[in-house]
This record gives C-alpha cells, sequence and structure tokens, in this order.
C-alpha cells in the first residue's frame, strides 16, 4: 500500500487515540556493532518525530510504550542508563513539548523510580497538565496486567471505605479505574521491530484497537511509517462485534432493528 498523507483524509475517521511499542532499539544498534544503549538513545529523536507527527495531524492521544514492569530484569547497565535517558530527555524536553501544547502523563507504577526521577516527573506533569493540543502518555513501569491489577485494589478500597459496593461493579465501573480512562481507547496500536505481540502493553484498553505491525526498527521510525499505519487504519472497517452491514446502517443515521 502506497502511503498517503493523513492531513488528506477526513479528520473523522483519523484515530483519535494511537499507541505504541517501541521495538527494536537493541537491535538497530547491534546491527551497527554499537552497544545497545545507543539505540535506546537515538530511539528518543524517533519519539520527537511520533510526537511532531500525532500534534500536527490532530491525533488526540499518543501512548508510548517506554519501559515495561518486565524490563527490569534486563541487564542491569542497560537498565541503568534507560532511567538515566528518562531523567535527561524528562528535563530537556519539557520545555518544547510545553510551547507546543503537549500535555506529558507518565503512565505506570512510578514509586519503583528513585525519588529524583519522581520528583522530575511530578514536575513535568504539573507543567504541561493545561495543555490541550495533544495528550503524551509515557507508559513506564507498565504492564497491562498490573493496571488491572491495581484497578481491581483500588475498587476494593473504595468498598471498604464505603464508596462502592460489590453489586455496584461492572464492566463500565472497572474500567474507570483503569490508567488512560479519562480519555478515549486507544483505536490503533502500532508495533516496530517485526514481533507480532502486545507484550503485556495495555490489555484492557486495547480490546477493540486495530494493530498494525511493521518491520521498521524503532529508531529509524519516522512520518513515513506513521503515515503507512493511519493510511492502513483508515482503510479497515470497524465493527466493534456488529455486521458490516449494521456498521452501515448506523452510519447512514438509521437505528438497528431487533
Amino acid at each position: 500500500m502506497t502511503a498517503i498523507n493523513p492531513t488528506a483524509i477526513d479528520q473523522a475517521v483519523l484515530p483519535r487515540h494511537v499507541a505504541i511499542i517501541m521495538d527494536g532499539n537493541g537491535r538497530w544498534a547491534e546491527q551497527r556493532g554499537k552497544a545497545r544503549t545507543s539505540g535506546h538513545k537515538e530511539g528518543a529523536s524517533a519519539v520527537r518525530r511520533a510526537v511532531a507527527f500525532a500534534r500536527r495531524n490532530g491525533i488526540e492521544a499518543l501512548t508510548l510504550f517506554a519501559f515495561s514492569s518486565e524490563n527490569w530484569k534486563r541487564p542491569a547497565l542497560e537498565v541503568k542508563v534507560l532511567m538515566e535517558l528518562f531523567a535527561t530527555v524528562l528535563t530537556r524536553e519539557v520545555e518544547e513539548l510545553d510551547q507546543h501544547g503537549v500535555q506529558l502523563r507518565i503512565v505506570g507504577d512510578t514509586s519503583q523510580f528513585s525519588k529524583r526521577l519522581q520528583q522530575r516527573i511530578a514536575a513535568a506533569e504539573q507543567q504541561t497538565e493545561k495543555n490541550d493540543k495533544l495528550v503524551l502518555n509515557i507508559a513506564a513501569n507498565y504492564g497491562g496486567r498490573w493496571d488491572i491489577m491495581q484497578a481491581a485494589q483500588r475498587f476494593a478500597a473504595d468498598v471498604e471505605a464505603g464508596l462502592q459496593t460489590s453489586a455496584d461493579l461492572t464492566e463500565t465501573l472497572l474500567g474507570q479505574y483503569m490508567c488512560l480512562a479519562d480519555g478515549p481507547p486507544p483505536d490503533l496500536l502500532i508495533r516496530t521491530g517485526g514481533d507480532l505481540r502486545i507484550s503485556n502493553f495495555l490489555l484492557w484498553q486495547l480490546a477493540y484497537a486495530e494493530l498494525y505491525f511493521c518491520d521498521t526498527l524503532w529508531p529509524d521510525f519516522d512520518d513515513a511509517v506513521f503515515a503507512q499505519a493511519v493510511s492502513c487504519f483508515v482503510a479497515r472497517e470497524r465493527r466493534f462485534g456488529l455486521t458490516s452491514q449494521q456498521i452501515k446502517t448506523l452510519m447512514a443515521g438509521d437505528t438497528l432493528e431487533d
């Protein structure tokens, strides 16, 4: 499929929320005879490109999987560099994000980070909290199973406090305790690097997302690859459990018959 410019597409059919698993930094570096950590540093440039693309093309939310709860098992040096890079990017990039109207949110169990990093996260979120051009969610020390567990724990705590009862629990109510509950659910998941799995990312939120996998390694992810993914999304029919005919009926403004 030839990539097309999303600015030429009706805004109504563009994804409101795009989630990306940024895979391939280590392999990118290894292919060039460099240390894996250099791939993570190069990947920061791809993050900037993706954020700029999303903002220019009217995407409301962009969620990037930066560090999973399983990534702590990686070599200690790589984890150390990732933490240092995260802290540096927070400090260096927040001014530009703020100037471009980007609201930054860190999603995940941040209690596992150093106090210094937690303070930088809080400061960056506070500085950008009123921005409305794009919501940029960075999933750090995040796992989909953790997210479901913390939602259940928070609901149980509200039951104990008398704010809820177990009889109140519905799928919709539990969803309100999940991360990202105050925004639109992801419409499109992009995974770079060639692997065909979602790796414990947004297990609840991705229930009806369209999935797009590409071989491009994350440091090489650019506007053309992003546009290709969006073009593929626009060409698909999203049915949400309905039939094609039912979707056509709803789009025509008619009501569904039993």
